[in-house]
């Protein structure tokens, strides 16, 4: 079969692409990173991840208008590109690779992380290159595989993070307390700039749902199924990040006893003893291993529409395998960008990330906003007015708060990247490149 004629498989059901999305943004990241969170926040972790979910999704609300109109595995690139054109489109699409070419990263860092505290014997760079090996592997072989590897994996999670919050409960009516969040974790405490700067690293654990149209091309039906799976990752996973971090909090309203990178782990043998706590260490390693493969996949597909589409170098980046129909070249560069890990923090790390994802969905939102000039007198309703403008307008403001929030230089690397970026572009137009989408219809 020729290379042009392969395109990517359909087997996704709605299920199969709300698991994906949940394994990509992994509920239990909530406790991996809890403690960083805390630290940020001031103590603020539910009121962030609150003012998070708020502005996830009036976004995501963006995201599912646009996946609806161009089910394309390009994302926030085929939005923005149909909307503001080839060069902005270009821009956007460069800027959302720090997002999904260095969150696997982050990923595989901290499951290091938690190995290493859990086998001082064995170095973080052996795990780390162990989950990538594992996951580029799976990849490579094709998302049926990791959507059965997900489902159990994902059920475990969820087993495990109902275990955590019963126990915390219990711990804090042993100790004759209340489920009642401290009085710092309110927005009522004059906090407002510690919560903002919680929630801009809290936006980290929602990255899942955009990745979800990633996979249209691959999804049945994408056109109904894709726009109800990115409501339903951010809605399911905002109410875990939220609850699990308020029981948390109220069970222990101070945890500078414990070290922050691997503060859960600390709490989990306070709450359940040494046993539970080397369960939820593992669980923690293993949830880290499905987002991983489900960050690798969305990645890889990014990069395979803009090599397909020619903005990148299409002999390296718009290839599929022959046999297992997967975009094997970005899967395999994703995973030696992995390899950053071994020199990258966790803090540093997911403040850089989310640069990228903020500067995506300030333009997914604009997008979606633009899109309501296109309509006809007739179709410009009340219903219309509030997905179109309203609602894209909150979330562009939520966002724009959010991405000032970050951390100076996490700010400072995004705009080199940004830098970068624009000099590639001036390079293509130099050379009298034609940007062209490639848009898959279904």
């Amino acid at each position: 079969m020729k290379e042009d004629k392969l395109q990517l498989t359909k087997s996704l059901s709605l299920f199969g692409l709300v698991l994906f999305g949940l394994a990509y943004m992994t509920p239990m990241i909530v406790f991996g990173t809890y403690g960083v969170l805390y630290e940020e926040s001031g103590g603020n972790v539910a009121s962030s991840y609150l003012f998070a979910l708020i502005a996830m999704l009036f976004t995501a609300g963006s995201y599912a208008l646009m996946a609806h109109k161009y089910p394309s595995a390009g994302s926030s690139y085929t939005y923005v590109t149909k909307v503001f054109g080839d060069r902005i489109g270009f821009l956007v699409g460069w800027t959302i690779l720090l997002d999904y070419l260095f969150l696997p990263m982050v990923i595989w860092l901290i499951g290091g992380i938690y190995l290493e505290a859990m086998a001082p014997g064995i170095p973080e760079w052996f795990w780390i290159l162990s989950f990538i090996v594992v996951t580029s592997v799976l990849n490579l072989i094709g998302v049926n595989v990791a959507k059965k590897v997900n489902l159990v994996l994902m059920l475990l999670q969820i087993v495990v993070i109902v275990a955590f919050c019963a126990l915390a409960v219990m711990y804090i009516n042993a100790s004759g307390g209340v489920i009642a969040a401290p009085s710092t974790d309110s927005f009522t405490g004059g906090n407002f700039s510690l919560i903002f700067s919680g929630a801009a690293i809290a936006c980290y654990s929602f990255l899942g749902f955009d990745a979800v149209s990633t996979m249209a091309e691959e999804t049945e039906n994408p056109k109904k199924n894709v726009p109800k799976a990115i409501m339903l990752v951010t809605l399911i996973g905002g109410i875990i990040f939220v609850a699990s971090s308020y029981i948390l909090n109220s069970a222990f309203p101070d945890i500078s006893v414990f070290a922050a990178e691997s503060a859960a782990a600390d709490i989990a043998k306070q709450v359940g003893g040494v046993i539970f706590s080397s369960i939820f260490v593992a669980t923690l390693i293993i949830a880290q291993f499905t987002s991983g493969v489900s960050a690798q996949a969305s990645a890889s597909r990014l990069m395979y529409v803009m090599g397909r589409d020619g903005v990148l170098p299409k002999g390296i980046f718009g290839k599929l395998h022959a046999t297992f129909k997967t975009p094997y070249m970005t899967i395999l560069m994703v995973g030696f960008i992995g390899l950053l890990a071994l020199k990258m923090d966790v803090a540093t790390s997911t403040s850089f990330i989310n640069f990228g994802a903020f500067i995506a969905f300030i333009f997914v939102n604009m997008s979606a906003f633009s899109e309501f000039f296109k309509l006809e007198k007739n179709e410009r309703t009340l219903g219309a007015t509030l997905i179109h403008i309203v609602f894209p307008s909150i979330g562009t403001i939520a966002v724009m708060k959010l991405l000032i929030s970050l951390d100076s230089n996490a700010v400072m690397l995004g705009c080199i990247w940004l830098a970068i970026g624009l000099c590639y572009l001036a390079y293509l137009i130099t050379k009298g490149q034609k940007l062209k989408m490639d848009i898959k219809e279904s």
